[in-house]
């Protein structure tokens, strides 16, 4: 909608031209508001509609033929930063508009002892109060939703149907445990293979022990000829081996005549060869020498913030803290993958046949997506062969081929070993890593099988809601002292597939 010049001697009984360029909500509190003069009211309103809706302040010579009000309206919008609300939000700018002309209208029901002036002023507090708790909800959602800049991407006439939803205080609550658990933002960072590492890994250990103790020692060079072996040209000289003629002396041996010659000469070594010698330089312990530093290994970077792929437990085990947890897992992710502009897809699986693919974002669609899976109860089995083969799937798209998955599970669950083939050429062919969150007391073959790295949360308890008898013992209890009991009391148990990756001593939280 643009704006149209301001009109010269525009009749104010014809505002037909001007009502055109309006939204129809606007037509009534438009045409019977008593401030200012109805022509210059209908032009001004389209130019505030235009800029709020861009999420720009009205600009000042758009003053409605009453510049004192549409001063104090301006004021108000500009306090509360209402283009925030407003921008690409068309019901969100009708509303304050109509609001606007609603409180502009009502000034001419004042007292005759009161002041025009002290009206108006009346007039913005009353403003100001109706559109703070619209503000107010504004900043407590972006509070939830972090790291988003000004909001530009939401739509908030969309977003506040949720504010008052159940889900919505079900997010405010995962955030704020996810606040108490910064270990697991760090790992939703490693998660992807789209940009090297800025934080190099830590160094092995040397397997020496005293190496670190030991001067370093100086070295010389000592150089040794070895003549006759292949190496730099020297000349030329008489001799007998054939792979060192010259190429006039090899012809001769086509000859009828100087063939015999030829023999006669090899058997004297009065050949003419190439004359060459080889120089071998070691390097000795030299204590007069200066101590010589060894060169260090080049620093090797991995890699880190790419797409990615969360297959999320919700079977019926996971009811409760690990429910919780999981929940403010996938929210945090979402909300990174916004903020670092990374691909998400979260792939819900409960029994067979229960999956639900879902690619997460802070559209109107996306986020309502979200909305829905936090509010979703979990409950029933546990297959966890087809959300792995719908992520093999993904990582075969060009946009996220460099995903990793991560699997938020208390690990009750197994693989067929066709699946787990499967797994183990996508971490060969495409360099796949499988990143498992334990949510429970100890692994399970199944998890150890499937994920190259484990992270335990150890007292997942303590975020069980109120009421819920999984918080027994404490904030921080946890009835087993290691994750890894199968290793530790049947390592027989354990597969080749689960030993090849490392699983065998105990491992403390993550």
């Amino acid at each position: 909608m643009c704006s149209a010049p301001r009109p010269e001697g525009l009749p104010a009984a014809d505002p037909g031209p001007l009502l055109e360029a309006l939204a129809r909500e606007l037509w009534l509190p438009g045409l019977v508001c008593s401030s200012g003069t109805l022509g210059q009211r209908l032009l001004d309103l389209a130019r505030w509609h235009d800029r709020l809706l861009g999420g720009e302040l009205p600009e000042t010579g758009a003053d409605f033929d009453d510049p004192p009000v549409a001063a104090a309206l301006r004021k108000v919008v500009a306090e509360l930063n209402l283009p925030a609300l407003t921008r690409g939000n068309p019901d969100t700018t009708l509303q304050l508009l109509r609001t606007a002309l609603w409180h502009a209208d009502h000034l001419i029901d004042r007292h005759e002892s009161q002041a025009r002036g002290e009206a108006i002023r009346a007039m913005a507090h009353a403003f100001q109060a109706e559109w703070s708790v619209e503000r107010a909800d504004w900043e407590d959602a972006q509070a939830l939703i972090q790291g988003l800049g000004d909001g530009e991407h939401l739509r908030w006439d969309a977003l506040k149907g949720h504010l008052r939803s159940r889900e919505w205080q079900e997010a405010k609550r995962l955030a704020a445990l996810m606040a108490q658990r910064p270990e697991l933002g760090a790992l939703l960072q490693r998660i992807g293979r789209a940009q090297r590492s800025i934080t190099p890994p830590q160094p092995p250990a040397p397997q020496d022990s005293d190496e670190g103790l030991r001067e370093p020692v100086g070295l010389q060079a000592v150089e040794t000829v070895l003549p006759d072996s292949p190496g730099e040209l020297k000349g030329i000289r008489l001799g007998d081996r054939i792979e060192r003629l010259l190429g006039s002396e090899l012809q001769q041996l086509r000859h009828p005549v100087l063939h015999k010659l030829w023999r006669a000469r090899k058997a004297e070594a009065r050949l003419l060869t190439y004359d060459s010698q080889a120089l071998l330089v070691d390097w000795r312990p030299d204590p007069q020498a200066p101590p010589r530093q060894r060169p260090s290994p080049p620093t090797a970077h991995s890699l880190e913030r790419g797409p990615m792929i969360i297959c999320l437990d919700t079977s019926g085990s996971m009811q409760g803290a690990p429910e919780s947890i999981a929940k403010a897992v996938v929210l945090e992710a979402v909300r990174v993958a916004h903020r670092e502009r990374r691909g998400c897809t979260v792939i819900a699986f409960g029994g067979p046949d229960e999956v639900i693919e879902r690619e997460l974002d802070f559209s109107p669609e996306g986020f309502e997506r979200l909305m829905q899976l936090i509010g979703q109860g979990f409950d029933g089995g546990t297959d966890v062969q087809t959300p792995i083969e719908r992520a093999l799937q993904r990582v075969q798209q060009r946009l996220w081929a460099s995903a990793d998955v991560l699997i938020v599970s208390d690990g009750e669950f197994g693989c067929t070993r066709a699946t787990l083939d499967q797994l183990d050429a996508a971490r060969e062919q495409l360099g796949l890593r499988m990143y498992g969150l334990l949510i429970g007391d100890r692994e399970t073959m199944g998890l150890l099988e499937v994920a190259d790295e484990i992270h335990w949360v150890r007292d997942w308890r303590r975020d069980a809601p109120s009421g819920s008898s999984q918080g027994y013992g404490g904030a921080g209890f946890s009835p087993v002292h290691s994750k890894s009991l199968t290793a530790l009391f049947f390592p027989n148990a354990l597969s080749e597939r689960a030993a090849r990756h490392g699983r065998g001593g105990a491992g403390g939280p993550a």
